[in-house]
This record gives structure tokens, sequence and C-alpha cells, in this order.
């Protein structure tokens, strides 16, 4: 089971390099099923593996001309705070169990709902709307600030970078062209997952540095195949067809976990 989930590591990397998004949701249930750690460690161990991931790919971007610095900063700094907020207070102290749902099960199905949020945004990006010039400064404000608290919350209970929220967010509200939002985008991710990270070694998260090392190293190494692949493959395709594996992956989560509790019950 290992030697798939490392495997796994080199194909969720692979897919990240190849359409820039998405990539990192199966991080979560690789370490949880495959490696046999648990959830909560598991968001932990994402962000930094997310993380540097992003920031592989922002460094493409700025490269090329397209990561808006200004843009990204502005968004980040209310998540920087929610997500920070989130892992090192809000994830170690939350009660077991939440809802009359264990902990580690609640935080999986949390993630099943989300993998299948990502499945249709593969399918259907949400809508890219520049914001009209009639919106007041300050309206635009509260949104900014609402979206990004809300992807740093999300990116600090599970380890996801957001990126299906932040890209038509930043084009809404700051006008970005969709290249460039892509850009920032990974931007803005690598800041809060980095970020996020440091929360958990505030709060003393256990680090399993070997399989942490190799599983970033794996990760990292299907990014660079899948950016010098890129080329060659028709990304339409590819997302569609990652589409679907996620939604399979999220129900088959779904399908486990109240199966757990189920047994629990009449346990």
């Amino acid at each position: 089971m290992e030697l798939l989930g490392y495997i796994l590591a080199i194909m969720m990397g692979l897919i990240l390099g190849l359409i820039g998004a998405g990539g990192s949701i199966l991080t979560v249930p690789i370490l949880v099923y495959l490696l046999g750690i648990q959830p909560i460690i598991a968001t932990g161990y994402s962000l930094l593996i997310v993380g540097a991931g992003a920031l592989f790919g922002a460094l493409r971007y700025y490269r090329q001309g397209h990561v808006d610095l200004q843009a990204a900063l502005v968004f980040s700094i209310p998540a920087m705070m929610a997500v920070l907020f989130t892992r090192a207070l809000v994830i170690p102290n939350l009660p077991d169990p939440i809802l009359g749902i264990p902990k580690d099960s609640f935080i999986m199905l949390l993630f099943a709902f989300l993998m299948l949020a990502v499945a249709r945004f593969m399918w259907n990006p949400l809508t890219t709307k520049a914001a009209p010039q009639s919106q007041q400064p300050t309206e635009r404000l509260i949104k900014l600030v609402l979206a990004s608290a809300g992807v740093g919350c999300l990116t600090g209970m599970v380890g996801a970078g957001g990126g299906f929220l932040i890209i038509p967010t930043l084009v809404a509200l700051f006008g970005l062209p969709i290249k460039l939002a892509v850009g920032t985008s990974l931007t803005v991710i690598a800041i809060n997952s980095l970020i996020g990270f440091q929360g958990d070694i505030l709060s003393g998260i256990p680090m399993n540095a070997p399989v942490l090392g190799l599983f970033l190293g794996l990760t990292l190494l299907g990014m660079w195949l899948g950016t010098t692949l890129g080329k060659n493959i028709d990304g339409m395709k590819l997302r569609n067809l990652f589409g679907v594996f996620t939604a399979l992956v999220g129900i088959l989560i779904l399908i486990t976990e109240v199966n757990k509790l189920a047994f629990t019950v009449l346990t």
C-alpha cells in the first residue's frame, strides 16, 4: 500500500503540472488510506506538500510575467490570519466527537464533500466575471476579506489549496485575466499553505520527516514531468477525466466513512 501511495504522489504532481489545479486534493486521501497517517496530521502534511507544489508553479508563472504580486499580497493577508488561526488554535482543540461523529471521520467526510466540489469545478469552472465598475470600494473590500478568510479557513481545516475558489475571486474582484489569475492564485496558495504549516509546527504536530520528504520529492518530480509534457497533452480532456476520478474517490471516501460509522453504531 505504501508503494502505491508513493506512485500516486508522482501522479498527483503530474496532474498539478499538467492542468495547474486540483491534483493536491488527492494528498490527504493518499496519506490517510495508503500511508496510514491520521487525518488531522495528514491535513498538516498536505499544507507543506501543497504549498511547495504551488510555489514551484508560481515561480514558473512569475518568470513568464503572469503573477500580480500586489493582488496576491492583498488577497493573502486575511487568508494568512485565518489559516494560521485555524491550524494553531482551532484544529488542536477540536472536540471529539464533533456533532456525534468521531473527529477523524468528520474531517474525512468534510474532505469528501470538498472533493465532489472540486470535481464539479473540473467539469464546469466557476463563472469568472469581472466586477462592475460601479461597485463601491467598501463593498469590494468586504467581499475580498470574506472570500480570503473563507479560503484561509478551508485551507486550514482540510489542507487543500482552494484554487477553484481563489481564481474566480481574483477575476471578479481584481479584474485579472484568467492566466494572470492562475499564476496569482498559485502564489496565494503557496503563501497560505506554508504559513498554515507553521501553525502546525507551533501546535507541536508530530513530523515523520522520511515519509514527508519522500512524498514531497516525488510530488515535485511529478510536477516537473507535468510541466515538461504539458504542451503535448489536451488539457481539457485531462481536466474532465481527472474530475471523474476525483468524484469517484470522493464517493469512495463517503462510503468508507459512513460504513465505519454504521459499524461503530451497530457494535
